[in-house]
């Protein structure tokens, strides 16, 4: 299975405010990147963001887990699924998408 054009329009239409996401083809996923660095992943229809020690208990406390991606599901440890209730609140969802940008964003000035 693949993610749908009307799935991954929705997603960029949630993350509007941020008008220089862009995506890229990656895992036979699609990659979210925001100035060069890949923030979040889509695959199958669900999305997940970068997570680490910083942000990993919010989505663990609402119920998330790490994406499972190819065709043997391989969780991938740092990529946790995005509540249901956040993807549809577009603020919400920009909010939690910018914390793992500053994740990845982390990652390169240190």
């Amino acid at each position: 299975m693949t993610t749908s054009e009307d799935f991954l329009t929705y997603v960029l239409d949630q993350l509007q405010q941020w008008s220089d996401v862009y995506t890229k083809r990656i895992f036979g996923g699609i990659g979210l990147y925001y100035k060069g660095l890949m923030f979040g992943l889509i695959y199958n229809d669900v999305v997940a963001l970068k997570i680490d020690d910083t942000n990993k208990k919010k989505y663990i406390d609402a119920g998330e887990e790490p994406i499972k991606i190819f065709k043997n599901k391989t969780p991938l440890p740092s990529y946790y699924t995005v509540p249901s209730v956040i993807l549809e609140d577009a603020q919400d969802f920009t909010n939690w998408a910018q914390e793992s940008y500053n994740i990845q964003l982390k990652k390169i000035t240190i």
